[in-house]
């Protein structure tokens, strides 16, 4: 996005018509902790960046999530099955 200092900031809030400067001052640090997390800053719509081993992570989560269902599911049948004569 941009790397800005102090009076820079202060400039933006000028030409921009922003009502404070600490809208600026937020992105801008919103922006400082998304690059050092090594994801991009502004995905917009309110969906978080994730990075590439969050993804991952989400992904074989929501992998074991299934198993475990398909896994109960099964034990049910088992002992169903057991039951009977």
């Amino acid at each position: 996005m941009f790397s800005a200092t102090g009076r820079e900031e202060f400039a933006l809030v000028v030409v921009r018509n922003f009502r404070s400067p600490r809208y600026v001052v937020r992105w801008k640090h919103q922006q400082d902790n998304q690059t050092a997390a090594g994801r991009p800053a502004f995905t917009g719509r309110g969906i978080p960046a994730l990075s590439p081993q969050e993804a991952r992570l989400k992904e074989l989560e929501r992998e074991l999530d299934i198993a475990r269902q398909e896994r109960d599911i099964l034990k049910k049948a088992l002992a169903f099955f057991a039951k009977q004569p």
